[in-house]
Parts: structure tokens; sequence; C-alpha cells
């Protein structure tokens, strides 16, 4: 695990080490506002809506639907002494602006029976809600409190709190909310109640998150103020640590930042460059590990130049060829540069190739490094990307193969591990393996 920067260490500091008199030292450095205190500039009205049948429609319809969606906001929702109010009716307020990786700090002070809570990426949801017994929804999770997941799937990571956190009614609440690709984390009043727990997506459980979205504070049943509301993306190395963290421990580390010890095959074709390892430009091939691995979880930093083409071999034969003689050969690639708009869907990145194909639309911008964990069980293989699950599935059931071509490796149980070159100068760095064996 990497040294925690100074920057990354002060905002990791529990919420309540923020105060929550307004008017104080607030909010930390970095953040932005996103109301002003004044007016609803930068907000418009949009319901419970799934946001890929807005993005369907035309311009002139989908302007027309959000105008009419905001006339309904402005008739329910007032700014009072700075505080955002609503009357428990009408369109949620929701962000011009769409999100990614972020950070938000937020306040809201509710009343009894009342229901809300925050849309991420323009998905439900942060549950805020009358947690006492007298709110009658005991039976759904209100005992447990406000900050679960409470949209995703009974018995997920994140569904329910870890600990009930709310204040009585008539006080303020804070939340730190955190969330790097779908990994969320949540602070209510300084509790740590959701602990990097995958939010679903609501509108497509068989889809990861969106990339990005809207954020959207909900109205349902009851007043809800909202003050000191502020934002902080995330930049792509701090989001690469806090994923680093995710992962967990008992990783060990199979390159050593200066040279390929511990590596064979194609060395000469692969150089190190800044701590990284980089495949030479026109040049290609298999670069192993020593070392053979069963059930593994693999963990790494990858850059792509535009246009790039790598792979990573998994569990790989020795001379073989990681498409067709390994489990699988995971691509690594530019997706979205033109000259590969017209691939089969499993050529793209993330895809077991020829196989089974990968979600899209995760990748980082070419130049940018990415963070992604394999996790590799019996038949099985997950691909996790910048904190968002691309694939998981079980190679034995794959019977239908690109071009018919068969994959006689697929079913292998154990081999190397290693990266496939294909002539472009892709690099790797913070290359780490945890047996499972």
């Amino acid at each position: 695990m990497r040294y925690t920067t100074p920057l990354l260490a002060l905002l990791l500091l529990p919420a309540f080490a923020v105060p929550l008199a307004a008017g104080e030292d607030y909010p930390p450095a970095g953040f932005e506002p996103l109301f002003n205190g004044v007016d609803l500039d930068g907000w418009h009205g949009m319901p419970h809506f799934d946001p890929r049948k807005l993005a369907a429609m035309s311009e002139e319809e989908r302007a027309a639907k959000i105008a009419e969606w905001t006339a309904d906001a402005k008739a329910h929702w007032s700014v009072e002494n700075g505080e955002l109010v609503n009357d428990g009716k009408g369109a949620y307020l929701t962000t011009d602006r769409e999100f990614g990786d972020i950070e938000l700090l937020i306040d809201y002070k509710t009343v009894p029976k009342a229901d809300s809570g925050i849309y991420l990426r323009g998905t439900p949801q942060v549950q805020i809600w009358d947690s006492t017994e007298e709110g009658g929804k005991w039976k759904i999770g209100a005992d447990k409190g406000s900050g679960g997941l409470w949209n995703n799937s009974k018995g997920a990571a994140g569904k329910d709190p870890a600990v009930l956190a709310d204040k009585p009614f008539g006080e303020w609440n804070r939340f730190r909310i955190r969330q790097v690709g779908a990994r969320t984390s949540i602070w209510l009043n300084g509790e740590y109640v959701v602990d990097d727990a995958v939010m679903e997506n609501y509108w497509d459980r068989k889809s990861p998150l969106f990339a990005k979205g809207p954020i959207q504070l909900q109205t349902h049943g009851g007043e809800i103020r909202w003050r000191n509301v502020y934002v902080r993306e995330i930049p792509t190395e701090e989001a690469n640590e806090i994923l680093e963290d995710v992962s967990g421990d008992g990783f060990e580390s199979v390159f050593n930042g200066k040279d390929l010890s511990g590596w064979i095959e194609a060395v000469d074709n692969y150089e190190v460059v800044d701590g990284a390892i980089r495949c030479k430009a026109g040049k290609g091939g298999n670069l192993l590990t020593e070392k053979e691995y069963g059930d593994f979880v693999a963990r790494l930093e990858f850059q792509l130049p535009p246009g790039g083409n790598n792979g990573l071999a998994i569990r790989c034969p020795k001379g073989g060829h990681p498409a067709y003689g390994a489990m699988c050969e995971l691509q690594v690639l530019d997706s979205e540069h033109p000259k590969y708009a017209k691939l089969d869907d499993r050529q793209y990145h993330g895809s077991a190739y020829g196989m089974v194909a990968a979600k899209r639309g995760y990748l980082r911008e070419a130049g940018e490094w990415n963070f992604q964990t394999v996790t590799v069980k019996g038949s099985t293989i997950k691909v996790e990307l910048n904190g968002t699950v691309i694939l998981d599935t079980d190679l034995s059931k794959v019977t239908e193969f690109m071009g018919g071509r068969p994959h006689p490796g697929k079913d292998n149980t154990a081999g190397h591990f290693g990266f496939a070159g294909h002539n472009d100068p892709v690099s790797f760095r913070n290359v780490a393996i945890k047996s499972l064996d």
C-alpha cells in the first residue's frame, strides 16, 4: 500500500472534525459551493426519471421537458435565510452539472414522517427518513437510520447503514459522501455508515452505475431544508489511492519499480520508465511473472497512449498465446479511439478476448492512469475498473466464440500472469497480486 499524501490524510479525517455550526472554517479547502445561498442558479427540476430516457430525447424535447420540470420545482422550492427549503412536493432539485468521482458535503434538517434522499449520478439514493417507530417505516428499514444506499438489492453491502446516526428532529444533520466509480462511502454526523459499497444502477440492475450524472435532492412527503452544499471533484491520483486502499491487504508486489527482475519471456521488448513497465513502441510479446497462480486477485494501474493496445494474460502457459492458450486475455485497449469503432464487443477494454464483453464507458482519457483489479476464482473472473465492475463472468459457461475459434486454455486452473504487448507503448505500475490458493 502506498503512503497516503498529506492532503488525502486530511480529507480522511472523521467528518466530525469539521464544525457543524455554520459560519466557521467551512468548507475545507478544495470544495466549491453548489448552492449560492440566494437563489436556484445552477439547478433545474427533474423528478424520479430514467436518465437514459432523457438522453434519448431530441434536444428540443429534452429542453421542453426540463423547462416543465423546472417550473414545477420553482413552485415548491424556495430560499430562506441561506437555506434551500422544499415543502415535500414537486420535482427534485437537480444540478445542471454532471459529476463522476466526487466528495459531497451537505447538511439537512427535516420533520417527522418525512422521507427524502440524495440521488447520485441521477440514481437513487442515499436514504433520508424518519427513523422513529412513529414514522411508520420500520418494516422497510427506517429503524436502522438514514444514510444507507436503500435502493441496493436486498442483502447487498451498503443497503443499510452500519449505525443509526440521525439527530433528533429540529437539529441539523451532516452528510459527507465520497464516490469513486461505483464505490460509495457515507458518513452521517461523523459516523461511518457505508463503507466503500458498490452503488447499484437502479435503472438497469444488469449494468454498472453510470460513469457520470447529476446530484438530485429528493422531495417526498414532508418539509426538508438543506444548507452548506459543497462538492469536490476527486483527481485521478487520489482516486487511485482510495481504490488501492479499498482493495485491501495481503497483496505482494510483483514489480520492484526499477527493473524486470522476476519476469520472463519477452523481457527485451519491455522497459522500465519512471517506475512503470512499458511495452516498447513497435514491439510486443508476452511479459510474464516467473511465478504461477491459480486463484488470485491482481491490482495495477495502467496508462494508454491514444489508440493503445495491450492485454492482461491470465493463467498463461509459457510460450502460449494469451487470447487462446491462457484462461483468457483481458483486453487493455483505448476503446473509444476512432480506429476501434467497428470491433466485436468482445474485443473492447476489460473483455475476456473473443469470449465475453465488458461494459464500456469507464476508462479515463488516454494518458491518464487507470486503476484495475482482477479477481480470478475457479472458472470465474471479475474486472473492476476505476471503482466500477465492468466484467463478472464464468468462462466455463461460454460456448460461443468470436469467429468460431475455440479457446482451449479457458479451463486452465493455473498459469502465469502478465502483459500481452501489441506494439504500443502501454505502461503498467504498482502491480501486485494476492494469492487466494
